[in-house]
């Protein structure tokens, strides 16, 4: 045990990466990098941009870019095409012309492989934020969860690391420890919805109004893709599996929220890697299978076979 009481082979788990985060044949290019986290955040801002921030940057993404780079699911793939765009040392901050095109989640991806790379444990949390606006609205988010040995799992927004960034939000924390209010896991979020009586009209990838994807449907989707990440099976945000059958825009039926009530908890507060680790492995819905459903933003759904 440490000394705060987690086991051992949880954080050895952690520390090691997965079949999505190992940069494989071009770890090489990880060279002699800090173990600090804000250090290695700041790594992963400063190579890749999200596909809805050009303007902070008065950049216009190329199409094939804004398409093509955030359908990426593999940390090597995602370095081919970084280094591919300027084969600098992955420490130079780029130009947008020369980032990675990408979301959330691939900050988080290269944020956590780095840190594995440094010996830190560290994995995606799926959930939301709600520093993105100040319009009450909960937006579907990735974040980084990392280990400090004083004060054990630490929340870290690697797309915030960059202060000029962080000026068009209102962030008023360290984004290095998001304050856990401020940045709901998907099981917290179900939990304030079911047990709380927020509205679920406030959690979401947009607000009512602005298509279909919110709500308790969104939110019970997210746990899947949060289980799966507290597993080290860091799929894209829109790889869909153990759906109800509903449309997006359709209430769960009452079966599939008795299920997630009960699935919610296992995945909030102080997790467990055993309860996380058997749920995943024995639950059919909740497993991510060999094949899932990839509803690309811009290229369309389809099918995907992952390594």
């Amino acid at each position: 045990m440490t000394p705060l009481g987690r086991p051992v082979v949880s954080l050895s788990f952690y520390a090691e990466q997965s079949a999505f985060s190992d940069p494989g044949e071009l770890a090489h290019l990880y060279g002699d990098m800090p173990r600090d986290p804000a250090q290695l955040a700041r790594i992963a801002r400063d190579v890749m941009i999200h596909r809805v921030e050009g303007h902070l940057f008065e950049h216009t993404h190329p199409i094939d870019r804004l398409h093509d780079d955030a359908e990426t699911r593999y940390l090597d793939d995602i370095l081919r095409i970084v280094i591919g765009r300027n084969d600098a040392s992955l420490t130079v901050r780029r130009e947008p012309a020369d980032r990675f095109v990408g979301t959330c989640r691939d900050f988080t991806l290269l944020h956590v492989s780095l840190l594995r790379h440094a010996g830190v444990p560290a994995r995606s949390r799926s959930g939301f934020a709600d520093y993105f606006g100040s319009d009450g609205f909960h937006h579907d988010h990735m974040v980084t969860e990392y280990w400090d040995e004083e004060r054990g799992w630490l929340l870290a927004d690697a797309q915030l690391a960059d202060p000029a960034i962080t000026a068009s939000w209102p962030v008023d924390f360290d984004p290095m420890d998001i304050p856990r209010s401020r940045f709901l896991v998907a099981g917290e979020a179900w939990r304030a919805i079911r047990d709380e009586g927020a509205d679920e009209t406030t959690f979401g990838l947009h607000p009512p109004g602005e298509g279909p994807l919110f709500g308790e449907r969104f939110v019970a989707g997210n746990i899947r893709l949060d289980l799966a990440a507290l597993n080290k099976v860091e799929t894209l945000l829109w790889d869909v599996w153990g759906e109800d059958g509903g449309e997006p825009d359709t209430p769960l039926s009452r079966p599939s929220q008795e299920f997630y009530d009960q699935v919610a908890p296992i995945v909030s507060g102080n997790v467990s890697f055993e309860a996380v680790r058997k749920l995943f492995a024995e639950n059919d819905v909740l497993r991510t299978p060999a094949t899932v459903t990839c509803y690309a933003p811009f290229n369309g759904a389809h099918l995907v076979t992952l390594r």
